[in-house]
């Protein structure tokens, strides 16, 4: 079950010293379809995060608009002209404590799945982030790369949308 909403209270139960966490949830109807299907379980996986709105697919249509049109002008394929603006402008994967997941190795990471940016060298070793692809990212994230991207393609002479239309999306993109 997953819900968006807002925390109103806790309580300390001093029989058992756990904690009560209450929500005010917005989709009634999930919790009114769902909420007898967990109420007997001994024990749920909770996660609760700050909310954010998932980006539109305008946007991720429009990114690839734009690296098309940057690969056909540089003579690059589109799937390089995309390593190349998420080495740029990527946003960085996190782990649970905050920090950046980086790797440091010998091996060869054309090899190991995923996006990474050379970091450092140390001797043999080589380190690196790992960076998201597009499609993982969030309203503002994914905002903020298009907004590179579209620097970028300006720089270039290419035709962007007109700014009212880019506004729109960006509206779009606000939580």
């Amino acid at each position: 079950m997953e819900f968006t909403g807002k925390t109103v209270g806790v309580v300390q139960n001093f029989e058992t010293n756990r904690f009560q966490i209450t929500f005010d949830v917005n989709e009634s109807a999930i919790i009114r379809s769902q909420y007898d299907k967990i109420k007997d379980l001994d024990r749920l996986s909770i996660k609760v995060a700050k909310y954010r709105q998932k980006r539109s697919l305008d946007a991720n249509a429009y990114c690839w608009v734009l690296i098309t049109k940057i690969a056909d002008a540089v003579f690059s394929s589109k799937d390089e002209v995309y390593e190349e603006m998420l080495q740029k402008y990527g946003q960085f994967y996190e782990n649970e404590d905050g920090g950046y997941v980086t790797i440091t190795t010998t091996a060869d990471m054309t090899t190991i799945p995923g996006h990474w940016k050379y970091i450092s060298e140390h001797g043999k070793f080589k380190s690196y982030l790992m960076i998201k692809g597009s499609s993982e990212y969030d309203t503002q994230e994914m905002a903020h790369f298009i907004d590179q991207i579209i620097d970028e393609a300006k720089a270039l002479g290419i035709e962007t949308l007109p700014p009212e239309e880019l506004e729109r999306m960006k509206q779009e993109w606000k939580p």
